[in-house]
Protein backbone atom coordinates (compact mmCIF):
# COMPACT_ATOMS: atom_id res chain seq x y z
CA UNK A 1 0.00 0.00 0.00
CA UNK A 2 1.09 3.30 -0.88
CA UNK A 3 2.35 6.16 1.91
CA UNK A 4 -0.08 8.90 2.38
CA UNK A 5 2.61 11.52 1.96
CA UNK A 6 2.33 10.11 -1.44
CA UNK A 7 -0.94 11.05 -1.54
CA UNK A 8 -1.23 14.59 -0.43
CA UNK A 9 1.96 16.02 -2.36
CA UNK A 10 2.02 19.95 -2.10
CA UNK A 11 0.88 19.89 -5.62
CA UNK A 12 -2.28 18.51 -4.86
CA UNK A 13 -3.06 20.54 -1.85
CA UNK A 14 -2.32 23.79 -4.23
CA UNK A 15 -4.94 22.39 -7.07
CA UNK A 16 -7.17 21.72 -4.36
CA UNK A 17 -7.24 25.50 -3.25
CA UNK A 18 -7.88 26.19 -7.26
CA UNK A 19 -11.86 25.56 -6.82
CA UNK A 20 -11.96 29.58 -6.29
CA UNK A 21 -11.45 29.75 -9.51
CA UNK A 22 -14.75 28.09 -10.58
CA UNK A 23 -16.93 29.18 -7.12
CA UNK A 24 -20.63 28.15 -7.00
CA UNK A 25 -23.33 30.24 -8.36
CA UNK A 26 -26.86 30.13 -8.11
CA UNK A 27 -27.44 31.71 -11.20
CA UNK A 28 -26.45 28.79 -13.15
CA UNK A 29 -29.18 27.08 -14.93
CA UNK A 30 -28.42 23.11 -14.40
CA UNK A 31 -27.23 21.92 -11.31
CA UNK A 32 -26.01 18.20 -10.33
CA UNK A 33 -24.64 16.92 -7.01
CA UNK A 34 -22.53 13.62 -6.67
CA UNK A 35 -21.33 12.22 -3.23
CA UNK A 36 -18.96 9.43 -2.88
CA UNK A 37 -20.34 6.20 -0.74
CA UNK A 38 -16.84 5.31 0.22
CA UNK A 39 -15.61 9.00 2.57
CA UNK A 40 -19.03 11.19 2.11
CA UNK A 41 -17.22 13.95 0.41
CA UNK A 42 -20.03 15.83 -1.70
CA UNK A 43 -19.76 18.13 -4.55
CA UNK A 44 -22.26 19.99 -6.39
CA UNK A 45 -21.67 21.44 -9.94
CA UNK A 46 -23.52 24.12 -11.62
CA UNK A 47 -22.99 24.75 -15.48
CA UNK A 48 -24.50 27.03 -18.27
CA UNK A 49 -24.16 25.53 -21.56
CA UNK A 50 -23.20 27.78 -24.85
CA UNK A 51 -25.66 27.53 -28.65
CA UNK A 52 -24.19 23.70 -29.19
CA UNK A 53 -24.91 22.45 -26.09
CA UNK A 54 -21.27 22.44 -24.35
CA UNK A 55 -20.31 24.06 -20.99
CA UNK A 56 -19.94 27.50 -21.29
CA UNK A 57 -19.48 28.33 -17.25
CA UNK A 58 -18.89 26.38 -14.63
CA UNK A 59 -19.11 26.63 -10.61
CA UNK A 60 -18.40 24.31 -7.88
CA UNK A 61 -19.05 23.97 -4.09
CA UNK A 62 -17.64 21.13 -2.71
CA UNK A 63 -17.17 19.72 0.76
CA UNK A 64 -14.56 16.47 0.04
CA UNK A 65 -10.84 15.70 0.93
CA UNK A 66 -7.70 17.36 -0.46
CA UNK A 67 -8.12 14.60 -3.32
CA UNK A 68 -11.53 15.67 -4.08
CA UNK A 69 -10.94 18.92 -4.19
CA UNK A 70 -8.14 18.66 -6.40
CA UNK A 71 -10.08 16.88 -8.87
CA UNK A 72 -12.70 18.72 -9.14
CA UNK A 73 -10.50 21.54 -10.08
CA UNK A 74 -8.83 19.89 -12.38
CA UNK A 75 -12.17 18.51 -13.88
CA UNK A 76 -13.65 22.15 -13.88
CA UNK A 77 -9.77 23.77 -15.20
CA UNK A 78 -10.74 21.90 -18.52
CA UNK A 79 -14.48 21.86 -18.56
CA UNK A 80 -15.40 24.71 -21.01
CA UNK A 81 -16.16 23.72 -24.54
CA UNK A 82 -17.05 19.99 -23.27
CA UNK A 83 -20.18 17.82 -24.30
CA UNK A 84 -22.21 15.44 -22.37
CA UNK A 85 -20.53 12.88 -24.30
CA UNK A 86 -16.72 14.08 -23.39
CA UNK A 87 -17.89 14.12 -19.92
CA UNK A 88 -19.51 10.27 -19.99
CA UNK A 89 -16.58 9.16 -21.93
CA UNK A 90 -14.19 10.86 -19.08
CA UNK A 91 -16.25 9.10 -16.51
CA UNK A 92 -16.15 5.60 -18.38
CA UNK A 93 -11.96 5.98 -18.77
CA UNK A 94 -11.52 6.95 -15.01
CA UNK A 95 -13.79 3.93 -13.99
CA UNK A 96 -11.46 1.94 -15.75
CA UNK A 97 -8.55 3.49 -14.43
CA UNK A 98 -9.17 3.29 -11.17
CA UNK A 99 -9.57 -0.58 -11.27
CA UNK A 100 -6.10 -0.87 -12.86
CA UNK A 101 -8.00 -1.80 -16.58
CA UNK A 102 -6.42 1.18 -18.50
CA UNK A 103 -4.16 4.11 -18.95
CA UNK A 104 -4.34 7.51 -17.03
CA UNK A 105 -7.55 8.94 -18.81
CA UNK A 106 -6.43 12.00 -21.15
CA UNK A 107 -7.92 14.83 -19.11
CA UNK A 108 -5.62 17.69 -18.52
CA UNK A 109 -4.03 17.56 -15.14
CA UNK A 110 -5.34 14.03 -13.80
CA UNK A 111 -1.62 13.34 -13.52
CA UNK A 112 -0.90 15.31 -10.21
CA UNK A 113 -3.70 12.68 -8.62
CA UNK A 114 -2.43 9.65 -10.24
CA UNK A 115 -0.82 8.45 -6.82
CA UNK A 116 -4.88 7.88 -5.53
CA UNK A 117 -5.46 5.27 -7.54
CA UNK A 118 -3.51 3.44 -4.73
CA UNK A 119 -6.25 4.46 -2.11
CA UNK A 120 -9.54 2.93 -2.89
CA UNK A 121 -10.84 5.05 -0.51
CA UNK A 122 -10.54 8.18 -2.41
CA UNK A 123 -12.17 6.80 -6.11
CA UNK A 124 -15.31 8.20 -4.97
CA UNK A 125 -14.10 11.60 -4.58
CA UNK A 126 -11.77 11.72 -7.96
CA UNK A 127 -15.15 10.94 -9.38
CA UNK A 128 -17.42 13.49 -7.72
CA UNK A 129 -16.94 16.64 -9.93
CA UNK A 130 -17.35 14.26 -13.40
CA UNK A 131 -20.71 12.61 -11.97
CA UNK A 132 -22.19 16.06 -10.83
CA UNK A 133 -21.55 17.08 -14.52
CA UNK A 134 -23.18 14.30 -15.88
CA UNK A 135 -26.51 15.08 -13.51
CA UNK A 136 -26.49 18.29 -14.33
CA UNK A 137 -26.49 17.44 -18.50
CA UNK A 138 -29.04 15.05 -17.26
CA UNK A 139 -31.17 17.83 -16.09
CA UNK A 140 -31.01 19.69 -18.69
CA UNK A 141 -32.34 16.22 -20.91
CA UNK A 142 -35.06 16.26 -18.86
CA UNK A 143 -36.18 19.81 -19.25
CA UNK A 144 -35.48 20.34 -15.37
CA UNK A 145 -34.25 23.89 -14.29
CA UNK A 146 -32.36 22.36 -11.17
CA UNK A 147 -31.41 19.37 -9.39
CA UNK A 148 -32.03 19.79 -5.60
Amino acid sequence: MASVAALYTPEVLMLATGLVRHRWDDGLALQGAARSPSCGSTMKVGIDLDADGRIARIGLAAQACAIGQAAGAIMADAAIGRSESDFAQAETDLLRWLAGEGDLPDWPGLAAIAPAREFPGRHGAILLGWRAVLQAFSSFAKGEDEIA
